[in-house]
């Protein structure tokens, strides 16, 4: 089962061929579109059900407000500060990243950076084309034996530590998030950016940009610095204040920067890349022909596999909905839909509805995390509310506040003689209440009961299914086969319940639907139907 449907994508940015080839060949349709403007790209994107950027492509609220079908955005890369996240989360579209693919590269450029920083190599390059030989000029020091400050121990300042740790250097860092044993068993020593700054030789960053990143390198900080400290920003522009990165430089204070990324790119004001002690580069840190072909691999990858349910890997913004792809989840999420769609039919002419109470019993692993996703027993209840029943998937739904549209009630009963494995829903609608219950038999959805008809053997949720409503009577099946057969329809299976008193409740697997239910009105006293 498909957790998420994406048929079309759009890729705006330049991506390794890999990226389309993928996606095609996986039965989505792909259109390539490069440098649109803002505008050209809000007439286009309401066309598609996936979009895949880059960096340069800004993916601003108004795009995501006039993307109809948008179900996905894919940035082939690391960061998403070009995508309004909190934008796409309301409106229910999954943002997902590359978290590995241009670790190696970044990492690689980061450490080429505070090597030229040491031997001012760029410098002495330019020197020498312009026919000079200043030996003296450029005289610098070595990185062994120095220290090396990573603010930022995720993959990339991972991968500088280990390599800056071959050349001697000292490595300490800091982190909110990564534990210091982890650090530890890689040779980082954490610690506090108060004990930090005045440690450090050499300072990377590598964190993404967050409102509690934004200038974390400022006056304040370049004065608790070693006086000519070095340092090198390949991460996010604005991590580091320019302008106080500037001040620092002109008074000595900072010896020199290595910047890959900007505030604004291209930068505008040239001051800080003209400086005689700033190496810079146009944003090179994914630029390898290896960085490139893996994230634009990745990214086709993941959004192939999230549409076939195998694995959820890089969403940013939905992170609960991991616990979708295990495979008790997704036989649980599909006896969700499969109840909510045998209800659903019965209660198609009695809306609005009031409530809804979920209820599982049993032993369900993982059931936790499973109730999370309380909404997947509703999609199609859902899907019928909204009227928009090829739009919204469960992906969505489960980022949609679903009471305010109708309440939702959870209970779990883990007695011991609870029969084990099994989800009952009831709904209300306009005064009337439908109770259903089912389980998974074999990894499919069954049906055990229906409106306190407790069937003799489970239903299989497959196939055409008429449910009916009448007395127990002797003579009841061969009525009913009459008027289907008048109708052109044949019954294919009969599941009767056990009690054999009163008003009860049948299904009959047919060979196709009814045109129309009301052929039954002399035979049943309700019916519904539906087909799965």
């Amino acid at each position: 089962m498909a957790p998420i449907s994406i048929k079309t994508v759009l890729i705006s940015e330049s991506v390794d061929p890999r990226c389309k080839t993928i996606l095609e060949e996986n039965g989505i349709r792909v259109t390539e579109k490069q440098n649109m403007t803002k505008d050209e790209l809000i007439a286009e994107i309401k066309d598609y059900d996936g979009l895949v950027v880059r960096s340069a492509t800004k993916v601003t609220a108004d795009v995501i407000s006039a993307a109809n079908n948008l179900q996905i955005i894919g940035r082939a890369g690391t960061g998403v500060d070009n995508v309004d996240v909190p934008a796409a989360t309301k409106k229910g579209i999954i943002v997902m990243n590359t978290p590995s693919g241009n670790t190696i590269s970044a990492a690689e450029l980061t450490c080429a950076l505070l090597m030229s920083l040491s031997r001012n190599v760029p410098q002495a390059a330019m020197s020498m084309k312009q026919g000079n030989w200043d030996r003296k000029k450029f005289m610098g020091a070595e990185l062994y034996g120095k220290v090396l400050g990573i603010v930022g121990l995720g993959r990339i300042g991972k991968e500088v530590a280990s390599r800056m740790q071959s050349f001697g250097m000292r490595t300490i860092g800091y982190d909110p998030i990564t534990p210091p044993e982890v650090s530890a068993s890689w040779g980082v020593e954490q610690m506090s950016l108060e004990q930090l700054w005045p440690q450090c030789d050499y300072i990377t960053v590598h964190t993404p940009l967050l409102p509690s990143t934004v200038g974390l390198l400022n006056d304040e900080s370049f004065a608790k610095c070693k006086k000519g400290v070095k340092v090198v920003n390949c991460a996010r522009g604005g991590i580091i204040d320019e302008e106080a990165l500037l001040r620092a430089l002109e008074s000595g204070q900072c010896g020199g920067a290595g910047l890959d990324v900007f505030v604004e790119e291209p930068p505008k004001n040239h001051s800080l890349v003209e400086h005689p002690n700033v190496i810079s580069c146009p944003h090179l840190g994914a630029s390898t022909k290896e960085a490139q072909a893996r994230c634009g691999e990745d990214i086709a990858l993941q959004i192939v596999d999230m549409v076939k349910g195998k694995n959820l890997v890089g969403a940013v913004n939905a992170q609960v909905l991991a616990s979708t792809f295990s495979q008790e989840s997704q036989q649980l999420i599909k006896l969700g839909e499969a109840v909510g769609s045998v209800l659903q039919s019965f209660s198609a002419s009695k809306k609005p509805f009031s409530h809804v109470q979920i209820t599982t019993q049993g032993n369900i692993s993982g059931l936790t995390s499973f109730l999370k996703l309380e909404s997947r027993y509703t999609v199609n209840l859902f899907r019928q509310i909204k009227h928009e029943k090829n739009k919204w998937n469960i992906c969505q739904i489960n980022l949609f506040p679903l009471s305010q549209l109708l309440q939702v009630y959870q209970a779990h009963c883990a007695s011991a003689g609870a029969t084990e494995g099994v989800c009952k829903v009831e709904i209300a609608a306009n005064g009337c209440s439908y109770k259903a219950s089912g389980s998974v038999q074999g990894g499919a959805p069954v049906l055990l009961e229906l409106c306190n008809s407790v069937f003799r053997q489970p239903i299989s949720l497959t196939g055409n299914l008429l449910f009916f409503k009448a007395p127990a009577n002797p003579q009841l099946l061969s009525s009913l086969a009459g008027v289907l057969a008048t109708e052109g329809v044949e019954i294919e299976s009969f599941s009767a319940p056990a009690d054999r008193s009163g008003d009860l409740w049948y299904c009959v697997g047919v060979s196709s639907l009814l045109r129309d239910l009301s052929a039954l009105n002399s035979v049943v006293k309700d019916a519904a139907q539906l087909s799965f």
